[in-house]
């Protein structure tokens, strides 16, 4: 092989690829010359977000046999997992979605891999496994004491992979996200999914029209302006440390990992509206409500383990290009939406 020359690529599967994380994922791959193959079934991603230089599958996470004709089909060596439900509220009110679609599925997926013979696998996981943690920043070493079902789907299959790592030649990595904002830099990707709980997501479709105003919950946190600290990272910083952790498992196939995916600070609610409004130039509408249960006065990642393990070097560590890179897709959806 020449000295410039760009070693061979395995295929990866990225399950969850045409939602909001997964499609940037699917962007940051193709970028870097991975070839790529989408499976998502379309309930909450958009084939319109899948980059057209990746082979979409259209199909269920869940669907064994279709999840074993795709690894074998196209000769699958890794997996970066994204599918499953999100939204924290949803989860509390109906758990058994929860625990079929993101714990049962993964099962499914997981068991494919081993029988497929995939390597490596990437897993889409979150700072709400550790539930409310004793003290900020946030330490992989800490309890995982999730307080929703959410969480918990999630922790079981940490728990699955760690065990089944154990038992059959696979490593993985295991990557919780804290607050995910902001949209691919070119405009390529955002997030699109419909009646939204990001902050930062709400407070666009405030600022262009679609929302009167935004709900601010909880004033009296023990913060210094009383409400919510949480730490915010671009969605395609996160996509890099995906690359990052696909690369590193591969060169130390014996090895995984667990590892917080965060920028180490933190910005309130307060903050980040008033950060909306210097951005667009557009005044929000605060209405103050009260508390939700279980919400911490302030999560924020310890980040030192993934900057060490992987050499990470986010590019976007700012809250106003987060807000800009946001606002700016925020415009150009309601401009697709309006051109039909």
């Amino acid at each position: 092989m020449a000295a410039n020359e760009v070693p061979a690529r395995m295929p990866v599967l990225v399950t969850g690829g045409a939602g909001y994380i997964g499609s940037h994922a699917v962007l940051a791959l193709c970028d870097a010359g991975w070839p790529v193959v989408v499976l998502d079934n379309l309930v909450t991603g958009f084939r319109w977000a899948i980059d057209p230089r990746a082979t979409f599958v259209e199909g269920d996470v869940g669907d064994a046999a279709l999840v074993a004709r795709t690894l074998s089909g196209f000769g699958i060596g890794a997996i970066l997992h994204f599918a499953g439900s999100v939204v924290v509220p949803e989860s509390v009110v109906d758990p058994l979605k929860y625990y079929g679609n993101n714990t049962a599925n993964s099962r499914t997926l997981l068991a494919a891999a081993v029988a497929g013979g995939v390597r490596h696998f990437i897993f889409s996981s979150t700072a709400a496994t550790y539930g409310v943690p004793p003290e900020s920043p946030v330490r992989e070493t800490m309890p995982t004491v999730p307080i929703n079902p959410y969480g918990m789907s999630k922790l079981m299959t940490e728990i699955m992979l760690r065990d089944t790592a154990a038992a059959h030649p696979i490593n993985y990595c295991v990557l919780r996200y804290f607050n995910v904002a902001g949209a691919d830099p070119e405009g390529r990707s955002g997030q699109a999914t419909q009646g939204a709980t990001h902050l930062i997501k709400v407070a666009g479709e405030a600022v262009t029209g679609k929302r009167s105003h935004v709900s601010v919950f909880g004033t009296d946190y023990d913060t210094p302006d009383g409400t919510g600290v949480r730490d915010y990272i671009h969605v395609s910083d996160l996509a890099a440390a995906h690359l990052l952790a696909l690369e590193a498992l591969i060169a130390e196939p014996v090895r995984s990992h667990t590892l917080n995916c965060g920028y180490g600070r933190g910005f309130s609610v307060l903050e980040v509206l008033d950060a909306v409004e210097a951005a667009s130039g557009v005044a929000i509408e605060r209405r103050m409500e009260p508390r939700r249960a279980g919400d911490p006065d302030e999560l924020v990642a310890a980040n030192e383990a993934i900057v060490a393990t992987f050499g990470w070097r986010p590019r976007h560590d700012d809250l106003r290009t987060i807000v800009e890179h946001a606002l700016a897709w925020e415009r150009g959806l309601e401009a697709r939406r309006a051109a039909g």
